[in-house]
């Protein structure tokens, strides 16, 4: 018997080392887990490290030149970039890179902005509409579907144009023509947690439907929610540089990203850089929020390549 004992504790087979080696096992939490999923997708990475960049170079941009974006150089119009100009003039002395700091702080400004609020707004009407049923939900989807088919971006041409670019308009406006697709995403998925028993229990429990459906249904969108909100950046960027670009977002003297744009459309193969820097901040813009929204999209979802590969490790 001793020589066995021996034998055992030589071959370091004890038993009490598996149980060991499980306590030891690290233990994810949710959101360990969702992290640790959206760190291997390396593009959503390489993302989130270009739009801190961007939000960095919107906020402190402007301290390393003299120049604001309505300062005027008469005696450098339409110059190429130098060491007193980085990113050039254009064709009135404006510094492109003050313009190109202030547009791109006022085109995240309005992306942010317009992207939260479409997300709260659909959220509570879609949601609303899946939790109450049925003439509520009816008239509510019969209200979306309308608001669909409505040629939105010319009332919002019209609307922005007749009020003066104002960006702060701006966002009013493009947040009540845009929040119709994603409501009806969340009224589709809602239907299915209103016959959840936690909603059961707390209508049971005498709680307000308004408390059920901020409480208990919307918070249960978290996932979907977060993924809209970060793809919603990308398409509110793509609509205020379109009416801007077409003269009918944000006006002068205010600057962004669709109006610098405009100006150096006419100038591209004379002073290709009036057009192509704030090209690029758009390209870089996009891209990383794409990049994002792809990865928590894949990070959220066990079922996704990424998740479940996440799920195994």
């Amino acid at each position: 018997m001793a020589t066995d004992m021996t034998n055992d504790t030589a071959s370091g087979a004890t038993p009490a080392d598996p149980p060991a080696r499980r306590a030891d096992a690290p233990h994810l939490g949710l959101g360990r887990l969702y992290l640790r999923r959206f760190l291997r997708n390396r593009l959503a990475v390489v993302g989130v490290v270009i739009f801190v960049l961007l939000v960095l170079f919107s906020l402190f941009g402007g301290v390393f030149t003299s120049y604001a974006y309505s300062d005027a150089d008469f005696a450098a119009l339409t110059q190429p970039p130098s060491a007193t100009h980085w990113f050039g003039t254009n064709q009135g002395g404006n510094d492109v890179y003050a313009s190109a700091v202030h547009g791109l702080q006022r085109s995240l400004a309005i992306a942010v902005s317009v992207s939260a609020l479409t997300v709260v707004v659909a959220a509570v009407i879609g949601a609303g509409a899946a939790y109450f049923g049925g003439r509520v939900e009816k008239a509510t989807l019969a209200v979306i579907h309308f608001l669909l088919v409505v040629p939105s971006f010319l009332i919002l041409a019209l609307v922005s144009h007749r009020l003066a670019g104002d960006w702060r308009v701006l966002i009013v406006v493009l947040t009540v023509f845009g929040w119709m697709s994603t409501a009806r995403v969340i009224w589709s998925v809602s239907t299915s947690l209103r016959e959840r028993d936690y909603v059961t229990v707390a209508e049971f429990m005498g709680i307000s439907a308004p408390r059920i459906i901020l409480r208990h249904i919307i918070p249960n969108l978290g996932s979907l929610l977060i993924v809209n909100l970060t793809l919603g950046v990308v398409a509110t960027v793509l609509s205020e540089t379109a009416l801007s670009f077409l003269g009918f977002g944000v006006q002068t003297p205010d600057v962004s990203l669709g109006t610098m744009l405009a100006d150096g459309a006419s100038t591209v193969t004379s002073a290709p850089w009036l057009f192509a820097f704030p090209a690029g901040l758009v390209v870089l813009l996009t891209m990383s929020m794409t990049f994002v929204g792809d990865g928590l999209r894949d990070a959220l979802d066990p079922t996704s390549v990424t998740g479940a590969a996440g799920g195994r490790r």
